[in-house]
Protein backbone atom coordinates (compact mmCIF):
# COMPACT_ATOMS: atom_id res chain seq x y z
CA UNK A 1 0.00 0.00 0.00
CA UNK A 2 1.03 3.52 -0.46
CA UNK A 3 2.99 4.51 2.36
CA UNK A 4 2.29 8.18 2.26
CA UNK A 5 -1.21 7.69 3.81
CA UNK A 6 0.95 7.47 7.19
CA UNK A 7 2.94 10.48 6.46
CA UNK A 8 -0.37 12.08 6.16
CA UNK A 9 -2.24 10.84 9.04
CA UNK A 10 1.06 11.47 11.33
CA UNK A 11 -0.50 14.19 13.22
CA UNK A 12 -3.89 12.62 14.31
CA UNK A 13 -2.62 9.11 14.49
CA UNK A 14 -1.30 9.26 18.66
CA UNK A 15 -4.80 10.63 19.29
CA UNK A 16 -6.54 7.16 18.81
CA UNK A 17 -5.17 6.03 21.65
CA UNK A 18 -6.89 8.73 23.72
CA UNK A 19 -10.50 6.96 22.57
CA UNK A 20 -12.52 4.78 24.69
CA UNK A 21 -11.51 1.94 22.52
CA UNK A 22 -8.06 3.09 21.29
CA UNK A 23 -7.32 2.95 25.28
CA UNK A 24 -8.44 -0.63 25.79
CA UNK A 25 -6.71 -1.99 22.37
CA UNK A 26 -2.97 0.20 24.36
CA UNK A 27 -3.63 -2.20 27.51
CA UNK A 28 -4.47 -5.45 25.88
CA UNK A 29 -1.38 -5.17 23.28
CA UNK A 30 1.15 -3.47 26.20
CA UNK A 31 0.22 -6.89 28.15
CA UNK A 32 0.27 -9.07 25.30
CA UNK A 33 3.50 -7.74 24.11
CA UNK A 34 5.16 -7.88 27.51
CA UNK A 35 4.16 -11.43 27.44
CA UNK A 36 6.30 -12.16 24.47
CA UNK A 37 8.99 -10.43 25.60
CA UNK A 38 9.45 -12.80 28.39
CA UNK A 39 10.58 -15.09 25.51
CA UNK A 40 13.99 -13.69 25.30
CA UNK A 41 14.89 -12.35 28.80
CA UNK A 42 18.47 -11.51 27.47
CA UNK A 43 17.25 -9.23 24.82
CA UNK A 44 18.82 -5.74 25.37
CA UNK A 45 18.56 -4.03 21.90
CA UNK A 46 15.38 -3.93 19.88
CA UNK A 47 14.54 -2.23 17.05
CA UNK A 48 10.83 -1.41 16.29
CA UNK A 49 10.21 -2.06 12.44
CA UNK A 50 7.01 0.59 11.44
CA UNK A 51 7.49 2.49 14.91
CA UNK A 52 5.17 5.33 13.81
CA UNK A 53 4.69 8.20 16.09
CA UNK A 54 6.66 5.86 18.52
CA UNK A 55 3.64 4.96 20.90
CA UNK A 56 5.17 1.28 21.72
CA UNK A 57 8.96 2.31 21.04
CA UNK A 58 8.53 4.91 24.01
CA UNK A 59 6.94 1.68 25.91
CA UNK A 60 9.85 -0.57 24.82
CA UNK A 61 12.31 1.92 26.20
CA UNK A 62 10.34 2.26 29.18
CA UNK A 63 10.81 -1.73 30.01
CA UNK A 64 14.65 -0.85 29.95
CA UNK A 65 14.94 -1.93 26.32
CA UNK A 66 17.57 0.16 24.40
CA UNK A 67 15.32 0.61 21.54
CA UNK A 68 15.39 2.41 18.12
CA UNK A 69 12.74 3.05 15.95
CA UNK A 70 12.59 3.01 12.10
CA UNK A 71 9.82 4.03 9.87
CA UNK A 72 9.48 4.79 6.56
CA UNK A 73 7.31 8.05 7.00
CA UNK A 74 9.36 11.30 7.92
CA UNK A 75 6.27 12.97 9.23
CA UNK A 76 5.73 10.11 11.65
CA UNK A 77 9.30 10.28 12.53
CA UNK A 78 8.79 13.68 13.56
CA UNK A 79 6.25 13.45 15.74
CA UNK A 80 8.36 10.36 17.54
CA UNK A 81 11.18 12.84 17.85
CA UNK A 82 8.91 15.68 19.51
CA UNK A 83 6.97 13.32 22.26
CA UNK A 84 10.32 11.14 23.13
CA UNK A 85 13.45 13.17 21.89
CA UNK A 86 15.33 10.46 23.85
CA UNK A 87 14.58 7.70 21.53
CA UNK A 88 16.87 7.25 18.62
CA UNK A 89 15.27 6.98 14.77
CA UNK A 90 15.87 5.91 11.66
CA UNK A 91 14.24 6.74 8.21
CA UNK A 92 13.72 3.53 6.52
CA UNK A 93 12.51 1.26 4.39
CA UNK A 94 11.00 -2.28 6.43
CA UNK A 95 11.98 -4.64 2.90
CA UNK A 96 15.50 -3.46 2.97
CA UNK A 97 16.79 -2.58 6.46
CA UNK A 98 19.52 0.14 7.09
CA UNK A 99 20.87 -2.11 9.50
CA UNK A 100 23.97 -4.39 9.73
CA UNK A 101 23.70 -8.43 10.45
CA UNK A 102 22.66 -9.08 13.95
CA UNK A 103 22.95 -5.78 15.37
CA UNK A 104 20.10 -6.02 17.56
CA UNK A 105 19.05 -8.78 19.90
CA UNK A 106 14.98 -8.97 18.67
CA UNK A 107 13.48 -6.92 15.75
CA UNK A 108 9.23 -6.21 17.16
CA UNK A 109 6.23 -5.22 15.31
CA UNK A 110 3.73 -3.72 16.01
CA UNK A 111 0.47 -3.68 13.46
CA UNK A 112 3.14 -3.26 10.51
CA UNK A 113 3.04 -6.38 8.58
CA UNK A 114 -0.37 -5.87 7.89
CA UNK A 115 0.41 -2.57 6.14
CA UNK A 116 3.62 -3.78 4.03
CA UNK A 117 3.84 -4.72 0.33
CA UNK A 118 5.93 -7.48 0.73
CA UNK A 119 5.59 -9.20 4.19
CA UNK A 120 8.24 -12.14 3.22
CA UNK A 121 10.95 -9.76 2.80
CA UNK A 122 10.56 -7.25 5.71
CA UNK A 123 10.31 -11.17 8.15
CA UNK A 124 13.43 -12.10 6.38
CA UNK A 125 15.23 -9.18 6.93
CA UNK A 126 14.24 -8.63 10.78
CA UNK A 127 15.93 -12.42 10.84
CA UNK A 128 18.66 -11.08 9.17
CA UNK A 129 19.21 -8.09 11.67
CA UNK A 130 17.88 -10.08 14.69
CA UNK A 131 20.47 -12.15 17.10
CA UNK A 132 17.41 -13.96 19.11
CA UNK A 133 14.29 -13.32 17.01
CA UNK A 134 11.27 -11.22 16.49
CA UNK A 135 8.04 -10.21 17.58
CA UNK A 136 4.90 -9.88 15.94
CA UNK A 137 1.56 -8.38 16.61
CA UNK A 138 -0.71 -8.31 13.93
CA UNK A 139 -4.26 -8.30 13.28
CA UNK A 140 -6.17 -11.19 13.03
CA UNK A 141 -8.76 -11.70 9.96
CA UNK A 142 -11.28 -14.37 11.62
CA UNK A 143 -11.83 -12.17 14.60
CA UNK A 144 -14.88 -9.83 14.53
CA UNK A 145 -12.51 -6.49 13.85
CA UNK A 146 -11.34 -8.69 11.43
CA UNK A 147 -14.84 -8.81 9.53
CA UNK A 148 -15.82 -5.49 10.06
CA UNK A 149 -12.67 -4.16 8.76
CA UNK A 150 -13.31 -6.36 5.46
CA UNK A 151 -17.05 -5.78 5.59
CA UNK A 152 -18.54 -3.23 8.65
CA UNK A 153 -17.83 0.44 9.40
CA UNK A 154 -13.96 -0.04 9.54
CA UNK A 155 -14.13 -1.11 5.73
CA UNK A 156 -14.50 3.00 5.28
CA UNK A 157 -11.32 4.01 7.00
CA UNK A 158 -8.73 5.26 5.27
CA UNK A 159 -6.09 3.23 7.83
CA UNK A 160 -7.74 0.30 8.59
CA UNK A 161 -9.54 -0.17 6.01
CA UNK A 162 -5.98 -0.66 3.74
CA UNK A 163 -4.55 -3.61 6.47
CA UNK A 164 -4.13 -7.31 5.07
CA UNK A 165 -5.13 -9.21 7.88
CA UNK A 166 -3.44 -12.78 8.92
CA UNK A 167 -5.00 -15.77 10.37
CA UNK A 168 -3.19 -17.98 12.71
CA UNK A 169 -2.34 -20.29 10.32
CA UNK A 170 -1.10 -17.77 7.56
CA UNK A 171 0.89 -15.58 9.78
CA UNK A 172 2.99 -19.09 11.41
CA UNK A 173 3.63 -19.86 7.72
CA UNK A 174 4.94 -16.78 7.53
CA UNK A 175 6.97 -16.86 10.17
CA UNK A 176 8.67 -20.50 9.56
CA UNK A 177 9.50 -19.52 6.65
CA UNK A 178 11.29 -16.25 6.81
CA UNK A 179 12.55 -17.68 10.34
CA UNK A 180 13.95 -20.89 8.48
CA UNK A 181 16.56 -23.55 10.08
CA UNK A 182 16.95 -20.75 12.60
CA UNK A 183 13.79 -21.24 14.31
CA UNK A 184 13.32 -22.69 17.75
CA UNK A 185 10.42 -22.40 18.98
CA UNK A 186 7.20 -19.58 18.54
CA UNK A 187 4.88 -18.68 21.15
CA UNK A 188 1.73 -16.54 20.73
CA UNK A 189 -1.58 -15.78 22.19
CA UNK A 190 -4.51 -13.51 21.01
CA UNK A 191 -6.27 -10.66 22.32
CA UNK A 192 -8.48 -8.19 22.26
CA UNK A 193 -11.85 -10.35 22.67
CA UNK A 194 -15.07 -9.01 22.08
CA UNK A 195 -16.20 -6.29 25.16
CA UNK A 196 -17.19 -8.45 28.55
CA UNK A 197 -16.33 -11.56 26.90
CA UNK A 198 -12.84 -11.99 27.98
CA UNK A 199 -10.15 -9.38 28.92
CA UNK A 200 -6.11 -11.24 28.76
CA UNK A 201 -4.74 -13.40 26.55
CA UNK A 202 -5.45 -16.84 25.17
CA UNK A 203 -4.24 -19.60 23.05
CA UNK A 204 -7.05 -19.53 20.69
CA UNK A 205 -7.06 -17.64 17.34
CA UNK A 206 -10.64 -15.44 17.94
CA UNK A 207 -9.02 -12.29 19.72
CA UNK A 208 -8.49 -9.10 17.14
CA UNK A 209 -4.71 -9.18 17.69
CA UNK A 210 -2.68 -12.13 17.40
CA UNK A 211 0.93 -11.99 18.81
CA UNK A 212 4.05 -13.85 17.85
CA UNK A 213 7.20 -14.41 19.40
CA UNK A 214 9.60 -16.19 16.89
CA UNK A 215 12.75 -17.44 18.76
CA UNK A 216 16.05 -17.94 16.61
CA UNK A 217 19.12 -19.53 17.09
CA UNK A 218 22.13 -16.55 18.19
CA UNK A 219 23.53 -15.66 15.01
CA UNK A 220 26.24 -13.41 15.95
CA UNK A 221 28.19 -11.74 18.60
CA UNK A 222 26.66 -8.30 19.40
CA UNK A 223 27.25 -4.69 18.63
CA UNK A 224 28.51 -2.56 21.27
CA UNK A 225 27.11 1.01 19.59
CA UNK A 226 24.49 2.66 17.85
CA UNK A 227 27.06 3.40 15.07
CA UNK A 228 27.50 -0.18 14.55
CA UNK A 229 23.49 -0.22 13.42
CA UNK A 230 23.79 1.61 10.39
CA UNK A 231 25.04 -0.32 7.67
CA UNK A 232 24.15 1.83 4.97
CA UNK A 233 22.91 5.55 5.11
Amino acid sequence: MPWDIFERAASRYEGWYATPRGERADRAERALLERLLTCFPTARMVLEVGCGTGHFTAWLSQQGLWTVGLDRAPAMLAELHERVPHVPVILGDAHQLPVREGAVDLVVFVTTLEFLEEPAAALAEAVRVARQGFVLLVLNRWSLGGISRRLGPQAHQSLLSQAHDYSFGSLRALVQKAAGKRLQKVHWASTLFPDGLWWGQMPIPVGDVIGMAAVCTTSSPPRPSVSALKERE
